[in-house]
């Protein structure tokens, strides 16, 4: 039997003819089979059939799943809403519209049920939105909302901006997750500025005890040479210029962008790779005087 997988062809529907032998063509699951000849006309990876699983006593249920819980949502992804049709359904008259529009908005009304989470279903959806912008994975997503959670449950946001609680909860995670993602950065995608993000990040480190230490500049030197574009040897180089600036205690009190900078700065002007102090701190978000201080002390030790 000719086994010949052709994607290319158009997907044939059950009682289409056969290209090779113009024998009956039937669907199996993902292919579009030739009865005859067993020649795969089509395939569509895609099953579009229902995903009936096993509850309750381990027998086949034919009731449909719903979405995975998520903490992403103050609910956990629990709550149901009132559609708005397919286009396929038959028409209803003006006065059962107008009905369906204030059930679904008396709906929504009742999906939330405090000030408390109001508050929560804003927040979520900023840390959504924020993770989004900086291009961050779920987990950090998923454990920032935890943590403004936990800090709702302390009442740490009482009085406070619930933007500013939001970003501090994903640059906190950054920071536990070890994601090279500095205030600043965090503050440019975010709907609160660094000063209200550095009160809630102090807020939450103080009072929830999270487990962050200091930053290390070699977090950011992958990022800043790649960003740069300079080979591999300046980076390496530079990794090496981090490692040597922790053991002369050069990072101590010092921004460690501008350190990872300023590090793949003189790797840059050792090699020839010509990168300007201007590009090294404007791609860190610093001052050229940082740069230069960094690049002296490195020079001189």
């Amino acid at each position: 039997m000719n086994h010949q997988t052709t994607s290319s062809l158009p997907t044939g529907g059950i009682g289409a003819e056969c290209p090779e032998c113009a024998g009956t063509l039937a669907r199996r699951r993902i292919e579009t089979v030739c009865s005859t000849c067993g020649l795969v006309v089509a395939e569509d990876p895609l099953d579009r059939g229902p995903d009936w699983r096993a509850v309750g006593d381990h027998r086949r249920s034919n009731r449909r799943v719903g979405a995975p819980l998520t903490r992403t949502r103050h609910d956990r992804g629990l709550s149901t809403e009132i559609g708005y049709g397919n286009g396929r359904s038959r028409r209803i008259t003006p006065s059962n519209r107008r009905r369906m529009a204030r059930l679904r908005r008396q709906h929504n009304r009742a999906q939330v049920r405090s000030k408390l989470e109001r508050n929560r279903i804003y927040a979520f959806s900023e840390i959504r939105r924020l993770t989004a912008v900086l291009d961050l994975p779920e987990p950090i997503r998923e454990r920032a909302c935890v943590l403004f959670e936990s800090a709702q449950k302390e009442d740490l946001i009482r009085g406070r901006s619930l933007e500013g609680f939001a970003a501090a909860a994903v640059y906190a995670n950054c920071r536990l997750s070890d994601v090279s993602r500095s205030r600043s950065e965090i503050a440019e995608g975010a709907r609160a500025s660094e000063d209200e993000l550095t009160t809630a990040y102090d807020a939450l480190n103080r009072e929830l005890g999270l487990a962050t230490g200091p930053i290390d500049p070699a977090e950011y030197v992958p990022r800043f040479a790649s960003n740069l574009d300079v080979s591999e040897e300046v980076e390496r180089r530079a990794m090496e210029l981090v490692k040597r600036a922790h053991n002369e205690d050069l990072v101590t009190g010092r921004n460690p962008c501008g350190v990872a900078a300023a590090c793949l700065y003189t790797a840059a002007t050792e090699l020839g790779a010509g990168l300007t102090q201007d590009e090294a701190a404007a791609e860190a978000d610093v001052a050229a005087v940082t740069i230069r201080s960094t690049y002296h002390d490195l020079r001189n030790d």
